[in-house]
């Protein structure tokens, strides 16, 4: 598990407040590095194909494409990305000791606008500057990009990607990128990695990605908290990293979940701003990084940027109305519903998912144990799973993960016969599964193994981090 293998992602339009992603936010800066010392912050998003680059006060606004209105798609609504947006971007990555994913648009770019882009950004955020990406979910630009639905493909993706991919190349020789960013088409990274050895000389490719959500939209009964902790919806999850992954290895490159959460489309109140978002999040982070992911860019930002990118409002607002919510009380909420870090004014707080995303982080740096630890807790009857790992430091830590509503379990470590050490604990809790809260407490006092076995009960919707100090 990399080292800065937690994530956040935001719309490229989030750079039009130039105020924000910079060194004076101070805020926000102190979340991130709550969050993780090492971190990835992706931007990307539907907004991200609207944006044009504006070199200069003066540079005149180029000719876009007449896009029609889609529902449910953002409104073709452009904007500029300016210098000084970039410029502050790498003070608040300098500040905050993260590093960056920057998202060019292709759905109405220009290979030269690209490159002139790419160059400035290389050359400013020099090595806080992970790769490009170029295109957000390109796999749906049949749906609302005005490609054509019927040859628009895997292929056609690639050939069009190609282009901008050298063009960028052309102006910045060490570019190096992630892609294809599919948002649900996760065949596309078995097509592409099929292609790829008949490239000639291809761009410097080294992440496939894909986003992932579990379901959607807020007003979609089947978005509950039950069916979003269940086994089955992590087994489907499994699904996928073995798709994802075999591609990776066939082009001999690592794999992104590159921007993702609980419920597309802004996330539902109830669901994706409370605690069993933390255990959802924690879990899949953990799945991700055993299946050799390099990381995970759970998806937030402003209410405002994020209704943009989804046709011009959050659906969850709208089931808080149908509830009979006041604006007072629907302002209690984090908008969106799903985001990691909330905005109330001027004040940032992490949200029950974040809180999940930092507890999987324990184990950042650390080299997973092989074992069939999920399926003997499940034999038990208990919805819980578990994962192990050797940190960098030596030490053995155990991530145990009791998703289930009602019951508790109790598990028995066996380090072996004649290890000793005590057994520090970090635990993730809230009062309910349906509590807008979440906390990671240590233990006042370290446990001790008693003939090498330590014996420890998870109490029901809870989760517990127990590391061996040999």
């Amino acid at each position: 598990m990399p080292a800065d293998f937690v994530g956040l992602s935001y719309e490229v339009q989030q750079l039009v407040d130039s105020t924000f992603f910079a060194a004076s936010n101070l805020g926000l800066i102190r979340q991130f590095k709550a969050l993780a010392p090492r971190g990835v912050l992706r931007l990307g998003g539907n907004t991200s194909e609207f944006a044009w680059w504006k070199a200069a006060p003066g540079s005149p606004e180029p000719e876009h494409p007449q896009i029609p209105p889609v529902e449910g798609w953002p409104k073709p609504q452009y904007y500029a990305v300016t210098p000084e947006a970039v410029r502050n971007l790498a003070a608040f990555l300098s500040a905050t000791g993260w590093t960056c994913l920057y998202g060019i648009g292709m759905g109405t770019n220009t290979p030269q606008r690209a490159a002139e882009e790419a160059a400035f950004v290389a050359e400013t955020l020099g090595a806080s500057l992970q790769y490009f990406q170029i295109g957000n979910e390109a796999d749906f630009f049949g749906r609302h990009n005005m490609r054509d639905p019927n040859t628009w493909s895997a292929k056609t993706y690639l050939n069009e990607w190609l282009t901008l991919a050298r063009a960028v190349t052309s102006r910045v020789s060490a570019a190096k990128f992630g892609m294809p960013d599919v948002g649900s088409e996760v065949a596309w990274l078995t097509e592409i990695a099929d292609l790829w050895p008949s490239i000639q000389n291809p761009p410097h490719v080294t992440t496939l990605t894909h986003h992932y959500y579990f379901g959607g939209p807020a007003t979609n009964p089947e978005v509950n908290m039950p069916n979003l902790l269940k086994p089955a919806t992590m087994a489907k999850v499994q699904q996928t990293a073995n798709i994802a992954t075999a591609a990776a290895k066939k082009m001999g490159v690592r794999v992104r979940m590159a921007e993702g959460n609980t419920c597309y489309r802004g996330g539902k109140p109830g669901v994706s701003d409370v605690f069993a978002a933390a255990l959802w999040s924690a879990d899949y982070s953990l799945l991700l990084a055993s299946n050799n992911y390099s990381g995970i860019n759970l998806h937030g930002g402003t209410g405002k940027s994020v209704a943009n990118s989804v046709g011009g409002f959050l659906p969850g607002d709208v089931l808080l109305k149908e509830k009979g919510e006041s604006a007072d009380q629907i302002a209690t909420h984090p908008h969106p519903f799903y985001t990691p870090i909330a905005t109330f004014g001027s004040e940032y707080a992490m949200e029950p998912v974040a809180y999940g995303l930092k507890f999987a982080g324990e184990l950042s740096g650390g080299s997973f144990l092989q074992g069939d630890f999920t399926s003997q807790l499940q034999a038990t009857g208990v919805d819980a799973t578990a994962y192990a790992a050797t940190l960098p430091s030596g030490h053995v830590a155990v991530i145990i993960l009791n998703k289930d509503a009602e019951h508790d379990v109790q598990v028995t470590l066996d380090f072996g016969a004649g290890t000793t050490g005590a057994v520090e604990t970090k635990t993730l809790h809230a009062p309910a599964l349906d509590s807008r809260e979440a906390h990671i407490t240590p233990s006042p006092e370290p446990g001790h193994l008693q003939d090498g076995k330590y014996t420890v009960t998870i109490s029901r919707a809870t989760g517990v981090c127990l590391t061996l100090n040999k």
